[in-house]
């Protein structure tokens, strides 16, 4: 059955423009984190690899979205990682998280410089929330370059994230990857806990409102 309405032009009206308020399980992702507990294993020629690094998390609230009837409340993101001693970025990435009040839907895009994108989908839990992308998926997908594709195909992502009392909450991040030359599916996971070390913005719409820059 087709869960969509007949009118897929016209966009809802009266829309709320306070994104942190509506981010809804997102909420608790908006400021400035950081984790210096990570916890990295990757696959290597001579076996998998474990790298401590530390990690900050910028996530901020943009304005509502609209497909026509639907509508998204978000936060923009940008993650860099370090390994524990070294200086130079290791992993960066960028993307956003999504959430449609209408019907629970929680998105996550990502992009890394690497030549990935992926857009995971899921929804909250009693704990946290859970996202998934496979490869070779339309809606859920993963895309890499040709690359990738031959050295390290993904084939599938997950990252769980769970909620602490205290305000902190921890993820595991599990891809699952086809390396050239070795047998079977390599589980690539990274784990970390993160602590607020500013609290969010207002989306721009917002800060417009308030009188405040962009």
């Amino acid at each position: 059955m087709n869960p969509f309405p007949d009118d897929i032009f016209t966009e809802p009206e009266d829309v709320d423009p306070d994104g942190l308020a509506n981010l809804g399980p997102l909420r608790r992702l908006a400021g400035t984190w950081e984790g210096r507990k990570g916890l990295d294993v990757n696959p290597k020629a001579d076996g998998p690899e474990q790298r401590e690094y530390v990690e900050r998390i910028v996530m901020r609230p943009i304005d509502p979205q609209a497909n026509g009837p639907q509508l998204f409340y978000g936060l923009r993101y940008h993650v860099r990682i370090i390994a524990a001693g070294e200086e130079t970025t290791f992993h960066d990435q960028v993307g956003y998280w999504l959430y449609e009040p209408a019907t629970g839907l929680i998105l996550q895009s990502l992009a890394i410089p690497r030549g990935q994108t992926a857009l995971a989908g899921g929804a909250a839990t009693k704990t946290g929330i859970v996202v998934k992308a496979t490869r070779g998926d339309t809606q859920h997908g993963i895309s890499s370059t040709a690359f990738l594709e031959h050295a390290f195909r993904t084939d599938s992502y997950q990252l769980e994230i769970t909620f602490h009392d205290d305000g902190s909450w921890s993820y595991v991040s599990d891809t699952m990857l086809a390396v050239r030359g070795q047998e079977g599916l390599f589980q690539h996971r990274d784990r970390n806990t993160l602590t607020r070390v500013a609290e969010p913005m207002e989306n721009p719409l917002m800060r417009r409102e308030s009188g405040l820059d962009l």
